[in-house]
C-alpha cells in the first residue's frame, strides 16, 4: 500500500478513527488493532509474503525468551546464529540468489567456460532488509545484555510489523520503539498536530519536488547516449534532488503517522545536503541505516581502534556491505566503494572531519557544503544506472564538457511547469530546513502556513492520479 494512494487515504483514517475512538481504553485492543492493520497494510502488496514476516517474529521472540532464560556462553552463541542464520539465510536467497548465480555464470566465461543455470523466479518482499535489520537488533541487543527480551508476543510482533516504517524505515531500535507498546498512549493533539504537518510535508517531498524529478531523470538515464554534458549533469543533479525528497519524503510521512498513534519514531534524515565532508553527510543521510552499521558491524570489528589499516579496512568493509545491503547488483557495490574512497582520503591525509550536525552556514562553509553535494551526486551516477559500464559512460560524457545546451528540458512541453514547481518546492524545502537548522522559532510559525500551501500543491498535482513507488520500496 503507497502512503500516495487513495487506498491509504482510506486506510488511515479508519484506523485512527478505530484506535482513539473504539479501543482507546485498551492498550491490548488497541496493539491488536495496529498489528492486523500493519498486517493488511503489508499484505495489500501480496499477502503471500507475510509468512516471511511472521516467521522472523517467531524465531526472534523464541530466539529473545531462550536467551532470557540462559547464561550459558555456548547456548547463546546457538541461539543467536539461529537467529542470523535464518533472517540473513531469508534475505539472502530473496536479494541476492540471482545476483549471486548470475555473477559465478559471468566469473566462469571469463575463463572460457559457459555454464548455464535454471533459476527461480523470484519476487523481492517489499521491506525485507529493513524489517530483517529491525529484528536483529533486537535479538543482538538481548545477547549483549543491553536490553531485556519480552515475554508478550503481541508487543514484539506489532514491533516488528509496526506498519508506518515497515516497508521503508526508518529502521528502529528495539530498546526504543518496543516499550512504546507496552505504556498506555493518550491522545495529544499538539503531537498529532505535528504528525499531520509531517505528512502533508512528506506527500510535498514526493510528489512536488521528488515525482517532477523523475520525469526528467528517467529520460535522461535512459537516453543518455544521445545526450551532451550539460544535459547529464542536469540528470544527475535531479535524481540527487528526486532521492532526497522521495526517501526523506517517506521518512517524513512514516514519522507523522507514528506520531497520530502517539509513537515518537527516530528522526532518519538531518539536512544532508547541509554537509561539509563526506563522513558529515553519512551522520545525516538515513541515520537509522548508518547508526546500525556503526553499531552491529563497524565497532565489532574495532572501530577506530588499532592501527589506520585496520581503520580503513573497518571503513570499507561497512561501505562495500552497505552497498550490498541496497541492492543484488555491482552497481551498488562500486557505489559503496566510492563513498569508502570519498571518506578514506580525509582520514589518510589527517584533514579534520568532526563537524557536528549544527550547521551555521558561514559564508566560509559554502564551498565545502558545495563541494559535498557535487562528491554525493556523482556518486548517485552508480546508484541509479542500470549497470558499472553505464554508469563510468555517463560519467566520462559528463567530464568531456561537450555540448551546452539543455535541449532535453526546453523542448519538453512540461518544462515550464516543471521548472516552476520544482523551484518553488526546492525554495521552500531550503527555507524550511534553513529555518530549522538555525533554530528559529519562526519555523513553528512557518510550518502551519506552509501545510496548507503544500497541500494545495499536492491536489494540484494529482497525488492520487498515478501514484508512484517510493525508491526505497526496492531494496
Amino acid at each position: 500500500m503507497l502512503f500516495n494512494s487513495l487506498t491509504f487515504a482510506v486506510f488511515l483514517p479508519l484506523v485512527f478513527m478505530l484506535y482513539w475512538f473504539v479501543f482507546r481504553h485498551s492498550l491490548k485492543r488497541q496493539n491488536v488493532l495496529v498489528l492486523l492493520a500493519s498486517y493488511v497494510f503489508y499484505g495489500w502488496w501480496d499477502w503471500r509474503f507475510l509468512g516471511l514476516i511472521l516467521l522472523s517474529t517467531l524465531v526472534d521472540f523464541f530466539v529473545g525468551l531462550q536467551l532470557r532464560k540462559t547464561e550459558t556462553p555456548k547456548q547463546r552463541k546457538f541461539y543467536l546464529l539461529l537467529s542470523l542464520c535464518v533472517n540473513l539465510g531469508l534475505l539472502g536467497f530473496f536479494k541476492y540468489y540471482h545476483f549471486f548465480i548470475e555473477s559465478w555464470i559471468d566469473a566462469w566465461s571469463l575463463f572460457g567456460i559457459q555454464m548455464h543455470a535454471s533459476t527461480l523466479e523470484i519476487i523481492l518482499p517489499v521491506g525485507i532488509s529493513f524489517y530483517t535489520f529491525q529484528t536483529l537488533s533486537y535479538t543482538i541487543d538481548v545477547y549483549r545484555k543491553q536490553l531485556e527480551a519480552t515475554r508478550d508476543f503481541l508487543q514484539f510482533a506489532t514491533f516488528v510489523a509496526f506498519f508506518p516504517q515497515l516497508v521503508a524505515g526508518p529502521i528502529e531500535r528495539a530498546s526504543h520503539l518496543l516499550p512504546q507498546f507496552a505504556n498506555a498512549r493518550r491522545f495529544d493533539a499538539d503531537f498529532a498536530y505535528s504528525g499531520i504537518s509531517l505528512i502533508i510535508w512528506g506527500l510535498f517531498k514526493k510528489v512536488v519536488v521528488a515525482d517532477n524529478c523523475a520525469f526528467f531523470v528517467n529520460q535522461i538515464f535512459e537516453g543518455y547516449g544521445h545526450l551532451n554534458s550539460a544535459e547529464l549533469f542536469l540528470g544527475v543533479l535531479l535524481f540527487g534532488i528526486q532521492i532526497y525528497g522521495d526517501f526523506s519524503g517517506y521518512s517524513d510521512i512514516a514519522i507523522g503517522v507514528g506520531r497520530l498513534f502517539g509513537f515518537s519514531l527516530q528522526t532518519n534524515f538531518a539536512f544532508p545536503y547541509f554537509s561539509r565532508s563526506i563522513s558529515e553527510f553519512w551522520r545525516r543521510w538515513h541515520i537509522s541505516l548508518s547508526s546500525w552499521f556503526r553499531d552491529y558491524v563497524y565497532i565489532p570489528l574495532g572501530g577506530s581502534r588499532g592501527s589506520l589499516g585496520m581503520h580503513a579496512r573497518n571503513i570499507c568493509v561497512v561501505f562495500l556491505v552497505s552497498g550490498l545491503w541496497h541492492g543484488a547488483n555491482w552497481t551498488f557495490l562500486v557505489w559503496g566503494a566510492v563513498h569508502a574512497f570519498l571518506f578514506l582520503v580525509p582520514l589518510l591525509f589527517k584533514v579534520s572531519q568532526n563537524h557536528g550536525r549544527e550547521t551555521q552556514l558561514a559564508g566560509y562553509q559554502f564551498p565545502s557544503m558545495l563541494l559535498t553535494f557535487l562528491m554525493v551526486c556523482l556518486a548517485w551516477v552508480f546508484f541509479r544506472a542500470d549497470s558499472v559500464p553505464i554508469a563510468w559512460d555517463m560519467l566520462g560524457k559528463i567530464f568531456s564538457f561537450e555540448g551546452h545546451s539543455l535541449g532535453v528540458f526546453y523542448k519538453n512541453s512540461k518544462s515550464l511547469l516543471f521548472a516552476v514547481i520544482t523551484v518553488v518546492g526546492i525554495f521552500v524545502l531550503w527555507l524550511y530546513e534553513f529555518l530549522a537548522v538555525q533554530g528559529n522559532q519562526q519555523e513553528v510559525r512557518l510550518s502551519r502556513y506552509h501545510a496548507i500551501f503544500i497541500g494545495v500543491l499536492i491536489v494540484f498535482m494529482g497525488v492520487y492520479k498515478n501514484p508512484s513507488d517510493f525508491i526505497y520500496f526496492q531494496f
